[in-house]
């Protein structure tokens, strides 16, 4: 198996580069983040593989840091979830802005993912919101998200809901929301917890 590629990167197109490793030229598919952290060809550089081997093919996908390839291992677990639609999720989203949207069942930012409809968002975070929190961009790489689900109905969901209709990404608002809901305890309002979201928010 294949750990990591040191070559020229000689070409990058959309969705994959060729790195040449004395004189073989190997084609990695990656996501348009690591794509973009590449150098400009003809340049070397070093990216991290995961290998994947089927019956008709040996498929390489390549990635600048050791976080995004956890994230592509754990995400292609899913069911649904094969190595195109795991990178594009990958392309979409940040490993803090994954942890960020399983930890607060955001499902719209899972959407804005090429091949990612309302089931199989509803589906990955069924199968990895417990998970997010030991993942890279979670508690442990400094990005800490109480890993809990919004309970629908609630002063906290209607807030959410309500900033959002106002434009702001739920994982942005999340946080804020929350932190003020803690603050103000169970005397907290709804109009209260909004106002005082979109202070913070407005900063």
């Amino acid at each position: 198996m294949i750990a990591f590629l040191c070559g020229l990167v000689i070409q990058v197109d959309l969705g994959s580069c060729v790195v040449d490793v004395n004189g073989v030229g190997y084609l990695v598919a990656a996501s348009t983040r690591t794509l973009a952290a590449l150098p400009n060809p003809p340049e070397k550089a070093r990216i991290l593989i995961e290998t994947v081997v089927r019956e008709d093919a040996i498929l390489l996908y390549g990635f600048s840091e050791s976080a995004e390839r956890e994230w592509f291992r754990l995400l292609t677990g899913v069911q649904g979830v094969g190595a195109k639609v795991a990178l594009g999720i990958l392309s979409a989203l940040s490993a803090g802005e994954l942890v960020a949207a399983l930890s607060t069942a955001d499902k719209a930012s899972l959407m804005r993912a090429p091949g990612v409809g309302a089931r199989l968002a509803e589906r990955i975070l069924t199968e990895l919101r417990d998970k997010a929190g030991k993942m890279p961009g979670g508690s442990s790489g400094g990005f800490t998200v109480p890993v809990m689900a919004t309970p629908v109905g609630s002063i906290e969901a209607d807030a959410l809901m309500a900033l959002a209709g106002l434009g702001f990404r739920r994982m942005e608002a999340a946080p804020v929301v929350r932190r003020i809901m803690e603050a103000s305890g169970p005397d907290a309002t709804l109009d209260a917890v909004l106002r005082d979201s979109l202070k913070d928010l407005a900063r």
